[in-house]
């Protein structure tokens, strides 16, 4: 996430960054619009000085990278790095960070509010996928503070089908810029995310994990007996034996050879 000055603001006009990529692939025709006629500079780019989510965003910017560090004992470098495709001249992006000079490092605010990581990297997908394609990068982490005062790291793989109907709206949207068509929307649906587990939880405050968790831990050595009855009993069945019964307990074996059991004499059938 970068501050816009006007000078960056009119750079901005020759070349497709990231955070036009989800402009360009999403559903909000007045904001792709309105992205073409700020490429065509028949408009100034939005101020987003007042946009409160976007400064803030921008206030924990620095504060992220140091967390992110400190929690994972990697380091980020290339912070603010810009960097222009080899062969598409329009297509270019700035990165927050690499990630000992691999992984693309991306930092987001987001409000705590219906937050999810599914949503996230799915919200994120575009501007990740262009980055990760413009510097042929197969790994992105997307590390994201929220206004609850989490933090969450979100690994991200590259797509290479997701990338290509990224570019191919891109290569469209550009084309508009070039010829005043105004673009129409793409409908470039981003890929159900795929989150890798890499953060520890607490469960405290959740009162149904407060009750399993203790009924986890009243049954626990219950549940080993149990299992180590089984394996005992399987043992005093014969070999030659179908079937074993006794003490209201019926063992049967299957013609794969495994045995199963089930209580007798009236209880309830518990197939172990």
């Amino acid at each position: 996430m970068t501050s816009v000055t006007a000078t960056q603001g009119s750079g901005r006009r020759w070349f497709i960054g990231g955070s036009d990529a989800r402009v360009i692939v999403g559903d909000d025709e007045g904001a792709l619009v309105r992205l073409w006629r700020e490429k065509r500079g028949e408009v100034e780019p939005e101020d987003l000085s007042r946009n409160l989510a976007v400064q803030l965003g921008l206030a924990t910017e620095n504060l992220n990278r140091r967390w992110y560090q400190t929690q994972t004992g990697k380091i980020v470098t290339d912070v603010q790095m810009w960097r222009r495709h080899p062969t598409l001249r329009w297509m270019a992006a700035t990165l927050d960070g690499r990630v000992d000079g691999n992984e693309i490092f991306e930092s987001k605010f987001m409000l705590p509010w219906q937050f999810s990581e599914e949503a996230a990297a799915q919200k994120h997908a575009p501007q990740l996928q262009h980055n990760m394609f413009v510097v042929a990068a197969r790994n992105a982490v997307l590390s994201i503070i929220t206004g609850g005062g989490k933090w969450v790291e979100i690994k991200v793989h590259a797509d290479p089908l997701y990338q290509h109907l990224v570019v191919t709206a891109e290569r469209k949207f550009w084309r508009c810029v070039e010829n005043g068509e105004p673009p129409k929307l793409f409908a470039v649906e981003p890929p159900k995310p795929r989150i890798e587990a890499v953060r520890i939880v607490d469960m405290t405050s959740s009162n149904a994990w407060a009750e399993l968790a203790a009924v986890y831990s009243r049954t626990q050595a219950a549940h080993l007996e149990h299992e180590q009855a089984k394996v005992e009993l399987k043992g005093l069945v014969p070999e030659e034996a179908q079937q074993a019964i006794g003490h209201g307990l019926h063992a049967k074996r299957s013609k794969s050879g495994a045995i199963s059991f089930d209580l007798l004499a009236g209880e309830t059938n518990h197939a172990v």
